[in-house]
């Protein structure tokens, strides 16, 4: 079966942040009074990839103050965006339109909100780049990674592919290989520009470990040869 879609994280895979994560959750930490400890930075660096809403309800507790973290996280990462603290991984959107001029349709993914998604997208004029992107939110049941909704929602959403085995996955943390494994996808490629290194990659089911995702196109040619 060939692989007719191709869905890509973005911090980290198609995107490179430079450590904002960490620097946003830091600032929404002290929003809540709370200065962040080791402890909490290593919680975040473990689950990269995961939807942030779900990162804060572990490290909070309640709710209320769960949601307050967030947005405030949300806030601070989209000054960062705002300021040109992002650039795209080198080769990232040619790699997107080289995926494109196979056959294939691209969907961008990721574990923030909305609207710092957007806020990604027009910082680095990518509005037309990919038919479909997704966050936690566009799920039916909320689910950010490591659930497979994303990718099963980008399947169901695009048509693309008549099934989960036409369906390659990319990204560069656990959180993203447990997805694609859970969603049943054929190629689940890990990439070595982000959070995670090679055998965590392979420990979460990674199928090919990548230095970028520029090696991607190839990768799925080979793969349907």
């Amino acid at each position: 079966m060939a692989i007719k879609l191709v869905v890509l994280d973005m911090a980290g895979t198609t995107v490179a942040d430079g450590g904002l994560v960490e620097e946003a959750f830091a600032a929404a930490a002290r929003a809540l009074g709370t200065e962040p400890d080791e402890r909490m930075l290593d919680h975040v660096r473990a689950t990269m990839g995961e939807s942030k809403i779900s990162v804060f309800r572990h490290l909070f507790g309640d709710e209320a103050r769960a949601q307050q973290a967030n947005l405030a996280f949300e806030e601070a990462y989209g000054k960062l965006v705002a300021a040109g603290r992002i650039a795209p991984v080198p080769g990232a959107a040619d790699t997107i339109r080289e995926l494109k001029d196979q056959g294939r349709t691209v969907v961008l993914t990721t574990g923030f909100a909305r609207v710092t998604q957007d806020a990604i997208l027009d910082a680095l004029g990518w509005r037309d780049l990919v038919e479909l992107t997704l966050c936690p939110a566009d799920t039916d049941g909320g689910r950010g990674r490591p659930y497979p909704d994303m990718v099963l929602a980008a399947l169901l959403r695009t048509g693309a592919a008549d099934g989960v085995q036409g369906v390659a996955v990319a990204g560069d943390t656990s959180y993203d290989m447990l997805s694609g494994v859970r969603a049943g996808a054929r190629v689940v490629a890990g990439v070595l520009t982000g959070a995670h290194g090679a055998d965590a990659l392979r420990d979460a089911g990674a199928t090919h470990v990548l230095g970028s995702v520029a090696e991607l196109p190839d990768l799925l040619a080979r793969v349907e040869a």
